[in-house]
């Protein structure tokens, strides 16, 4: 038996059990914890658990049956946005690359973050708000012989290449929070709504972005629509109702990848667990549902649970966990339970294929950020301290390392089931290893047994603790 805590807590006893898996290869289960109060923090333990053949009966049971298979991993991460982007590039090179193998490498050393979410145009956290067509007021571009990737060549592109040279094969999603001002009945960055008549050319726009990005090497697996379609306060923001998002994916954006020989996915809604009914009707449009791989969701309103009526309603669609923001300053604690409890846990129980935490990096500051609706306290996953060209590593950076550098892509999540206070979630790794994520919701330590193939491990979890399990 190995402790991970010297407090003299109570030892509330459970027993997990493993059914229909291969025996392991060796007797050694490792594990990675992070236990706030001990400020211990992603720490692989230097004593390890050895499986024998002694059960201790009358336990509670987690069952773990790898023959109960669900949805496949595409990977776990976090949101690029412009303003990381720039806070990378304005460090010195030597510290960024060594952030950026810390982050993206996929060795034992490293976290291996699998999955980038990028912003097509700004998002609330670039220093300015820009599209790929911006015009003098009045002017328009139907034929977007204007349209050019301009800004984000300056700070966004860099960075990606650099992070695709250390992992060329992480997967990016491409969000957009606003068209060029120039398609919208308000004519502002603002809110407002896609004039209809501008429909057709803002699926050329999508197709220009994705072909450029190509042009410099970067492979856009992954659009969404439109991000927060049913939030236009956001500066930029738009605001698409489901009938017209059905409308633009139906008549326009999945016709023209179709015939442009786009590839890259299609999916809609990225917006709250509340609003299940939106992406729904949209599905419910057979016309509009042969172009969408599937939905993306995030967690500011409604329950993670929720996200499963989508699956119900249309199982052969995917899902996707976009984003949730962690605020500053952050709290190790309560941050990473919920998180665990709600994302790494909550959305893949949900069938969601990714979790993607917000912004990767701020400053100090928590900048940069837009003016008249950019967000002033979006905590990023390290902050970066340009005067003393050093990191810290925020509550994000680890919520994200205990399921991404384990649970790979390609991993499926298999069958486990729930008890009291030890919320969890199990996967099957390509190369055939098992990944348990475990987070104790308790005040007291909890003791348990990992059990497989007639073999058990004695474990103990800290309160509060977040550990991940792999043999």
């Amino acid at each position: 038996m190995f402790v991970f805590s010297k407090k003299t807590a109570a030892i509330v006893t459970v027993s997990l059990l493993v059914t229909g898996l291969a025996a392991p290869k060796n007797n050694i289960l490792e594990s990675w914890v992070t236990d706030p109060s001990q400020q211990v923090f992603f720490k692989k333990r230097s004593s390890v658990a050895a499986f024998s053949g002694k059960a201790n009966p009358g336990n509670a049971v987690i069952l773990v049956d790898d023959k109960t298979r669900y949805q496949s991993i595409d990977g776990f991460g976090f949101s690029l946005t412009g303003g990381s982007a720039l806070n990378l590039m304005k460090m010195k090179a030597s510290s960024r690359a060594a952030l950026l193998k810390e982050l993206f490498a996929t060795d034992q050393a490293h976290i291996g973050t699998s999955y980038l979410r990028i912003s097509l145009g700004a998002s609330d956290l670039d220093e300015k708000v820009f599209s790929y067509d911006d015009l003098p007021t009045g002017e328009t571009d139907p034929e977007l012989k204007k349209f050019d990737l301009g800004y984000d060549k300056q700070y966004l592109i860099p960075v990606l290449k650099e992070i695709l040279r250390i992992n060329p094969s992480i997967r990016i999603m491409a969000s957009p929070w606003s068209p060029p001002v120039w398609m919208k009945n308000n004519k502002d960055t603002r809110g407002g709504n896609l004039l209809k008549e501008w429909y057709p050319v803002y699926a050329q726009y999508f197709i220009k972005y994705i072909q450029a990005m190509k042009q410099q090497g970067i492979r856009i697996d992954a659009v969404t629509v439109q991000n927060e379609p049913l939030h236009p306060g956001n500066n930029p923001s738009l605001q698409m109702l489901a009938p017209d998002q059905a409308e633009f994916v139906r008549d326009h954006l999945g016709p023209a990848f179709a015939k442009a020989g786009v590839k890259t996915k299609i999916i809609i809604y990225d917006h709250n667990a509340d609003r299940p009914d939106y992406p729904i009707s949209i599905l419910n449009d057979a016309a509009a549902r042969k172009y969408i791989d599937g939905s993306a969701f995030h967690l500011y309103g409604g329950t993670v649970d929720a996200i499963s009526s989508v699956h119900a309603a249309h199982p052969d669609k995917n899902l996707y966990f976009t984003e949730q923001w962690v605020g500053a300053p952050g709290n190790y604690q309560t941050d990473i339970s919920w998180h665990v409890e709600n994302l790494v846990i909550g959305a893949t129980r949900n069938w969601c294929k990714t979790v993607l935490e917000w912004n990767l990096a701020s400053d100090t500051a928590y900048r940069p950020f837009t003016d008249r609706g950019g967000c002033t306290s979006c905590l990023g996953a390290v902050t970066i301290d340009q005067a003393q060209d050093r990191v810290k590593r925020n509550p994000a950076y680890y919520i994200i390392a205990h399921a991404a550098k384990f649970a790979r892509p390609g991993s499926v999540r298999i069958a486990s089931n729930l008890l009291d206070g030890l919320p969890n979630v199990a996967f099957k790794t390509l190369a055939g290893k098992y990944v348990l994520v475990v987070l104790n919701k308790q005040d007291t330590a909890r003791n348990f047994t990992i059990r497989c193939n007639g073999r058990f491990a004695d474990v103990v979890i800290p309160a509060g603790a977040t550990v991940t399990y792999t043999w």
